[in-house]
């Protein structure tokens, strides 16, 4: 391929502005726990699992999602908290799926452990459901090239690559990220797509995601 190649497909980029909504429901004990995460919206479930990413961009990363928490350590259910924790969220393409693997993860503790739907939280301890409200709008920047795109990478926020890398494959049901759609699709470059697909983005800051991106599309570009 050759550095100059450009396509009819550019990529625009988007970015991503978010609230944070309660939504008057909680629990204080797993089993309302996992009735409640069978009931609320999928925004909710997102909001539980990725909420450490989104306001700690720069800490280390591999953070445990909501549920893990609480169930630790407020409830003390040490062996739940750390199968909820040890769920890989990356191997999901879907919140749907997400949440299902969830709700398996408490069942079958309770089926082996039914003593503990008997343990409650303090009264001002109970987990509280909040969603997250997700505004989307499209930057000034749009590339036709693999060079542009990289340059592009370091300009943007990090909302903007936070947006294309978790909440756009996984909020919209999408089997890829943004970025490795694209460049599948408008040059044909699966090497470079797959390479990209195959990080671990969970496993990287922000701004140590956005360094191994552009490191990934400059090694493609030389070569």
């Amino acid at each position: 391929m050759k550095k100059t190649k450009k396509t009819v497909k550019p990529f625009v980029f988007y970015t991503r502005l978010h609230l944070s909504q309660m939504t008057g429901l909680r629990a204080a004990n797993i089993s309302q726990l996992m009735e409640l995460i069978k009931q609320v919206s999928g925004s909710c479930i997102y909001h539980h699992t990725h909420r450490f990413l989104q306001i700690h961009q720069y800490l280390s990363p591999e953070p445990p999602n909501d549920f893990a928490y609480w169930v630790n350590y407020v409830l003390g259910e040490d062996e739940l908290g750390e199968r909820l924790a040890s769920i890989d969220t990356v191997q999901f393409s879907s919140i749907r799926s997400l949440r299902e693997k969830i709700i398996q993860t408490i069942e079958n503790y309770i089926e082996n452990n039914p003593l503990a739907k008997l343990r409650f939280s303090r009264k001002d301890e109970e987990f509280h459901f909040i969603e997250s409200i997700s505004f989307i709008i499209p930057t000034k920047y749009s590339v036709t090239t693999l060079r542009d795109f990289s340059r592009t990478l370091k300009k943007v926020t990090i909302d903007s690559i936070y947006f294309h890398i978790f909440e756009s494959r996984l909020r919209l049901e999408k089997q890829n990220n943004d970025f490795s759609a694209w460049i599948d699709d408008a040059f044909g470059n699966k090497i470079l797509a797959d390479s990209i697909a195959r990080l671990d983005p969970y496993t990287h800051t922000l701004e140590d995601l956005r360094k191994k991106l552009i490191n990934i599309v400059d090694n493609a570009i030389k070569k």
